[in-house]
């Protein structure tokens, strides 16, 4: 973005995409990975992260939270029971602290993904999004960024939390549509969500980047959208990026600075884009020598990490760490490669991974990028 303009991703840059092994991630079996949390699926994690941005050390350990339902029926109902986890990370092992939020708390009906830190005196903010109405009678999807503080943190135990859920973002209904719609279902909805905070150096002010839609051709199209703190408050900006008619999802979207550079991440799937198939699910990104731009796609086309082509849904959700670590969820993994999503629900349920997926690293060298085993 430049004099309040975004970058735009379009078909031009999807046309460089070439699938190699600099941007495959490895294969792995779901089936053979720990599973952290016995009985329930897992999926979209984040570390609590200080000012800095590097991964706290809370209690002589890392605090990880992640989204997470029961492991029954369909997958993807997960995500009309989906409540924020809090997982404590010590020598490589895991321990689960419980639901981060007590039962009511949140103003929505669920809990998604988003983002957290640890402030100067130990609490830690909490920024997530609100899917649905507290109490409603079944899933609605009118998405809100919410913040919230945990108290008394010390990574061993289940924090004391702070029951105020504040709304802090909303799409505005002009650069971003309102995401606000009564029925639909995951990958077919408008984004406002998943907020990710980032402090830049440059300028030492916070910032929220939301994945968000805007118009396109009578449909939506996906956004990452910008909000900057000003006096206590949280004020809108234009977007970062806009996927020009070619993608309606940009997930979990966050930034890294590496080498002087800005990297901008964000995850999509395969059906999100128009037309579905157009490529493929990964992690892509693009670079700028400022927060705001100009930005341009890393390796030509975007892509950054996809998943094998026998396998084009075995993770997803990644999430790049300063130290250009990058965690994911196992996904689907099919016998014969085939979409599960849309399978019977034992079917799908035998595919799902449901767990955290083996961590990969990232090199960057100012627009290219390789992946190899973390």
């Amino acid at each position: 973005m430049t004099g309040g303009r975004p970058a735009l991703w379009t078909s031009r840059h999807l046309d460089l995409l070439v699938e190699n092994d600099a941007t495959t991630a490895p294969a792995f079996d779901p089936k053979a990975l720990p599973r952290i949390l016995p009985g329930h699926d897992l999926w979209d994690l984040w570390p609590v992260q200080e000012e800095d941005g590097s991964t706290a050390l809370i209690g002589g350990g890392e605090v990880w939270m992640a989204l997470s339902a029961p492991a029954l029926g369909h997958p993807e109902e997960r995500h009309d029971q989906a409540r924020i986890r809090l997982i404590a990370r010590n020598d490589g092992g895991w321990k689960d602290l419980g639901n981060a939020f007590a039962d009511g708390a949140s103003p929505g009906s669920r809990e998604w993904s988003g983002s957290a830190v640890r402030r100067p005196d130990g609490t830690v903010s909490v920024f997530y999004t609100a899917a649905g109405r507290r109490g409603e009678a079944r899933p609605t999807f009118r998405q809100s960024v919410v913040e919230t503080r945990l108290r008394r943190f010390s990574g061993g135990d289940a924090p004391a939390p702070d029951e105020e859920h504040r709304e802090i973002l909303r799409s505005d209904g002009l650069m971003y549509l309102p995401a606000d719609e009564e029925t639909g279902s995951a990958g077919n909805i408008r984004a406002f969500r998943d907020p990710g905070w980032f402090r830049d150096p440059a300028d030492g002010r916070d910032y929220l980047l939301v994945a968000a839609s805007t118009a396109w051709d009578d449909r939506f199209t996906g956004a990452v959208a910008l909000a900057a703190a000003r006096a206590g408050a949280w004020s809108l900006l234009p977007p970062l990026l806009v996927a020009q008619g070619v993608n309606h999802e940009l997930e979990r979207p966050h930034v890294v600075v590496h080498g002087s550079w800005y990297y901008l991440f964000f995850s999509t799937q395969r059906h999100s884009f128009h037309p579905a198939d157009r490529a493929p699910t990964g992690l892509y990104g693009f670079a700028a020598p400022a927060l705001t731009g100009p930005y341009r796609p890393l390796n030509g086309s975007g892509l950054v990490i996809q998943n094998p082509s026998g396998q084009p849904d075995q993770a997803y959700a990644w999430l790049v760490l300063p130290d250009l670590h990058v965690t994911g969820f196992a996904n689907y993994r099919s016998p014969d490669g085939g979409e599960l999503r849309h399978a019977e629900a034992e079917q799908a349920r035998a595919g799902f991974g449901g767990t955290a997926a083996p961590m990969l690293k990232l090199t960057l060298d100012r627009l290219s990028t390789s992946v190899a085993p973390g």
